[in-house]
């Protein structure tokens, strides 16, 4: 009788394991980013804030998502020094590229005039300025 009742313990907490232990957690927005509103960016720049261009949110899961449902894995804070530029600039991108070279940020920030120097929507946005 013991022995049984030992099986059936085991067997209930294994059970109780699977049950809950693999449980899919839902995910949930950690953190948004707010656009930045007109009347507060050219203060931004100036303190050297980065300036949202696009409203997103980091997920518990540690992606981030946009507010059309595209999932990146990546925010990356990309900063440098243009080329005879005063001080240096800042761009973020959501990303599912883990590294964005400097040189290739400010290209897909808009300052190319050659398509292939942009990401594809799946690939990486530009999300913020600073």
């Amino acid at each position: 009788m013991k022995k049984r009742m030992k099986k059936l313990a085991l067997m209930l907490a294994l059970l109780s394991l699977l049950l809950f232990g693999c449980a899919k957690k839902e995910i949930s927005i950690v953190k948004t980013y707010e656009i930045t509103e007109s009347s507060m960016v050219e203060s931004a720049f100036d303190n050297g804030e980065i300036v949202n261009t696009a409203k997103y949110y980091e997920m518990s899961d540690g992606t981030y998502k946009t507010e059309s449902g595209e999932i990146y894995k990546y925010r990356l804070v990309i900063t440098g020094r243009m080329h005879a530029a005063v001080r240096d600039s800042t761009f973020v991108f959501l990303s599912n590229i883990e590294d964005i070279p400097f040189d290739r940020a400010w290209k897909a920030a808009g300052f190319s005039s050659n398509l292939d120097d942009y990401f594809s929507p799946d690939q990486a946005l530009l999300v913020g300025l600073g």
